[in-house]
């Protein structure tokens, strides 16, 4: 299914500060976009206007699928969120924190469900092991199951690879590559690497 993000005008300030404005693009379907900076200069701020965490200071962004525009706020069943400080529950086990948030978001899933999703992200076999137990590196690949859940036509990725080795970072390769088959990916970084992931640029200046 179509499916496309329009954004139009959008600003963000913080009191007498702008952080961006009149930022205007097109993504399709099939397409990422990275948005790169250095640190303050509005990346963040910009995924969060996108995931309808916040609301923009002016301008709009409209998510086009299925014969619909969609606000962001009201637009959490199409998208998927990864962020160093998207909360997990450290004394629950991976497969139990799965199986919570899928509740939350009212998705059906089965424990072959789940440990199909853990082997994609690179954690097969450590479902059961609780979140205390887990590196860093580990913890934020299981972000990605979190985002992948509902397999959302919307990835906005925040600093996608922080805290990740080497065979973290190829596991987000492989799930950017899936995303583009059927959905459009947003990126955050300040890292030149991810560049490479780039069909559009949007480049914001220093803070």
């Amino acid at each position: 299914m179509e499916i496309s993000l329009q954004v139009t005008d959008l600003a963000a300030s913080y009191g007498p500060r702008t952080v961006f404005a009149q930022v205007s693009l097109r993504v399709e379907r099939g397409e990422v976009l990275v948005v790169s900076g250095a640190n303050g200069s509005g990346k963040s701020t910009f995924l969060r206007l996108l995931a309808g965490l916040q609301s923009p200071t002016a301008g709009s962004a409209h998510y086009h699928y299925a014969g619909e525009a969609w606000e962001p706020r009201s637009a959490s069943h199409l998208i998927g969120w990864v962020a160093p400080d998207l909360a997990l529950y450290r004394e629950l086990s991976a497969r139990e924190n799965l199986r919570f948030f899928a509740k939350v978001r009212r998705v059906a899933i089965d424990d072959a469900a789940i440990d199909a999703l853990l082997d994609e992200i690179g954690l097969g076999g450590r479902g059961d092991d609780r979140l205390a137990a887990y590196s860093s590196g580990m913890a934020h690949r299981l972000r990605y199951a979190y985002a992948l859940l509902h397999r959302p036509p919307v990835l906005l990725l925040d600093e996608p690879t922080v805290t990740l080795d080497t065979r973290g970072a190829e596991v987000v390769d492989q799930v950017i590559a899936r995303q583009r088959q059927h959905g459009i990916v947003v990126v955050a970084t300040n890292d030149p690497r991810e560049l490479r992931y780039a069909d559009l640029l949007l480049q914001f200046g220093q803070p």
